[in-house]
C-alpha cells in the first residue's frame, strides 16, 4: 500500500504550483481579453461576471503535468490518465478558443465535440478491455462481485465516459461548484486507489486534487477566473478515466451524483418542454433552478459540496 505521506506531498506540491501559476496566467488571460460571455436569459446576478477571464483550466493542467511528471511514477496507466485528461481538455480548449478568442459564439459544433469525445472514450475502453486483469468485467459496488459486459463493454464505457465529461461540463456554472465537487470526488478516488493498490491512480488523483484546491483560491466566489470548457472537459475526462482504470465505472453515479443530477435536470427540462410545452424547473441545469428560487450562489455551491461528501462516504462503504 502506498504511503499516505507521499500522497500528501503530491497534493501540497500541486497546490503550491497552482497558487504560483494563478497570478502569472490570470493577468495574461485578461490581456488577451479571454472573457466569459454570460447568457442574458440566465440569473441576473450573473451579469456582473461578464468579461471574467476564462480558460483557467490551463492553470490546473499545467500544475497536474508538472507534478505527475516529476513524481517518478510514469508508467502505462499514468500515461493513459494524462493523455485522456489532456485530450478532453484539448477539445474544450479548441471550443473556448473559437468562442472567446476568435469571437465566434457557437464554438465547436455539438457533433464535432461529440465525435472527439467518443473517439477518446472508445480508445480508452479498448485499452482497458485488453490490459485489465478483469477484461470486460466491472466491479459492482456493495456486492463485492463483478459483472461481465462482454461485447457491450466498449459501448458501455464510451457512454459512461462521454456522459461524465458532459455532466461535469454542465456542473461548471457557479463559482467554485465544479472545482469543489471534483476535488471531493478526487479525494474519494485517492482513498480508494490507495486502498485497492492502484498507485498510478493515487498519484494522479492527488496531483489533480491539489490543482483543484489551488484553483479554488481564484475560482471561489467571487471568481477571478473560470476554468472554461478547457477545465471542465479535462476534469470530466480525468474522473471517468480514473473510474475505468479502477474497473469502477458503476460507482460514478453515486460519488458523482451531483454531476448526473445536473445533466438529468437538463434532459428532463428539454424533454418536458418539447412534449408538453411546460418546464419542470425554473431553469436548468439544477443549480440555476435553486438560484431562481432565491438561494444565494454560495449556498447552492456549499450544499452541493456537502451532498458530494455524503455521496463519497457512501461510495467508500460500497468498495470496502
Amino acid at each position: 500500500m502506498m504511503d499516505y505521506k507521499v500522497i500528501i506531498k503530491i497534493i501540497i506540491i500541486s497546490f503550491v504550483i497552482t497558487l504560483i501559476l494563478g497570478p502569472i496566467l490570470i493577468p495574461i488571460l485578461k490581456r488577451l481579453k479571454v472573457g466569459q460571455n454570460v447568457r442574458g436569459e440566465g440569473p441576473k446576478t450573473h451579469l456582473k461576471k461578464q468579461g471574467t477571464p476564462t480558460m483557467g483550466g490551463i492553470i490546473m493542467l499545467i500544475a497536474l503535468l508538472i507534478t505527475t511528471l516529476s513524481s517518478g511514477l510514469i508508467n502505462r496507466d499514468m500515461i493513459v490518465l494524462l493523455v485522456a485528461t489532456l485530450g478532453f481538455g484539448l477539445i474544450g480548449f479548441i471550443d473556448d478558443f473559437i468562442k472567446v478568442v476568435l469571437k465566434r459564439s457557437l464554438g465547436l459544433r455539438a457533433y464535432q465535440k461529440l465525435i472527439g469525445q467518443i473517439l477518446f472514450a472508445v480508445i480508452l475502453a479498448i485499452y482497458q478491455s485488453n490490459t485489465s486483469i478483469l477484461g470486460t468485467k466491472v466491479l459492482i459496488p456493495f456486492l463485492d462481485k463483478t459483472l461481465d459486459l462482454g461485447m457491450f463493454y466498449i459501448p458501455f464505457i464510451a457512454f459512461v465516459v462521454v456522459g461524465t465529461v458532459n455532466s461535469v461540463n454542465l456542473t461548471d456554472g457557479l463559482d467554485g461548484l465544479a472545482t469543489g465537487v471534483t476535488l471531493i470526488v478526487l479525494a474519494f478516488f485517492g482513498i480508494a486507489s490507495v486502498t485497492l493498490g492502484f498507485n498510478s491512480v493515487a498519484i494522479f488523483s492527488a496531483a489533480l486534487a491539489g490543482a483543484c484546491l489551488g484553483f479554488l483560491r481564484y475560482n471561489a466566489h467571487p471568481a477571478k477566473v473560470f476554468m472554461g470548457d478547457t477545465g471542465s472537459l479535462a476534469l470530466g475526462g480525468a474522473i471517468s478515466t480514473i473510474a475505468v482504470l479502477m474497473n469502477l465505472p458503476l460507482i460514478l453515479p453515486i460519488v458523482g451524483g451531483i454531476y448526473f443530477v445536473e445533466a438529468l435536470s437538463v434532459i428532463i427540462q428539454v424533454a418536458s418542454f418539447k412534449l408538453t410545452g411546460k418546464r419542470v424547473f425554473k431553469m436548468s441545469p439544477l443549480h440555476h433552478h435553486f438560484e431562481l428560487k432565491g438561494w444565494k450562489e454560495t449556498k447552492v455551491v456549499v450544499v452541493f459540496w456537502i451532498t458530494t461528501v455524503i455521496l463519497c462516504l457512501i461510495g467508500i462503504a460500497g468498495i470496502m
